[in-house]
């Protein structure tokens, strides 16, 4: 008998499944595994967002998800700048063994865009800006993403209730003021090169208004 669907909390408008489509993923290292990719009606946001089922989500425990900003930059062109493509690579196989979701989301340099990214990147090059005051430097936010258009997408699929794959507090915060139960937040790797340590640093550190990542990363000099 199909379960019913969880209730949505009353703030978050409903998504309706758009296509369901098998898509087999091969990375660069030679790791393979299909993935049935979820698209979807009435999100909030108004973005293409996806979901990608991997393993056998929920069944014998909690699915696995992973909230992954897409990265042109790092997820298509190996950029050394960021930990995005490594992150992503070692997400889709974590989900895949466990069972559970990873959700493309159409957020680009922390929801600024892609030109503003660059830009920022330009200000981190030549002014010597970490990676939150260049973005405060072109009058933007920090952070500007909004996960809302997530948690439509998790009740849609019947994940109410979910393992987060994150080093960011922030996206469970988020989740959980949208209705989804985190039942823990699992670390991702640390994916250091020469090229992103400051960035990770600063990622590690936080602001006042964006709260650091859960990474441990070695003490300069050390």
């Amino acid at each position: 008998m199909t379960s019913a669907i969880p209730p949505i909390p009353p703030q978050l408008p409903p998504a309706r499944v758009r296509t369901r489509v098998r898509v087999p993923l091969h990375f660069g290292d030679g790791f393979q595994v299909d993935a049935e990719v979820a698209t979807f009606h009435e999100l909030a946001d108004g973005q293409e967002h996806l979901a990608l089922a991997l393993g056998t989500p929920g069944v014998g425990g909690t699915p696995l998800v992973r909230l992954h900003s897409e990265c042109l930059t790092g997820d298509v062109f190996g950029s050394a700048r960021c930990d995005c493509g490594p992150q992503l690579r070692e997400s889709v196989e974590r989900i895949a063994e466990h069972g559970g979701y990873l959700l493309y989301l159409r957020q680009e340099g922390r929801g600024i865009g892609l030109y503003n990214k660059l830009d920022a990147y330009a200000l981190q090059q030549n002014g010597g800006l970490d990676t939150y005051a260049a973005n405060a430097a072109l009058g933007l936010p920090e952070d500007a993403r909004d996960y809302t258009a997530a948690a439509q997408m998790l009740h849609t699929l019947r994940a109410p209730r979910i393992e987060l794959l994150s080093n960011n507090p922030a996206k469970a915060a988020q989740l959980a003021a949208l209705g989804i139960t985190i039942a823990r937040r699992v670390p991702t790797g640390v994916h250091t090169s020469p090229s992103n340590l400051r960035y990770l640093r600063t990622k590690a550190q936080g602001t006042p208004l964006t709260l650091g990542h859960g990474i441990l990363l070695q003490p300069q000099g050390s």
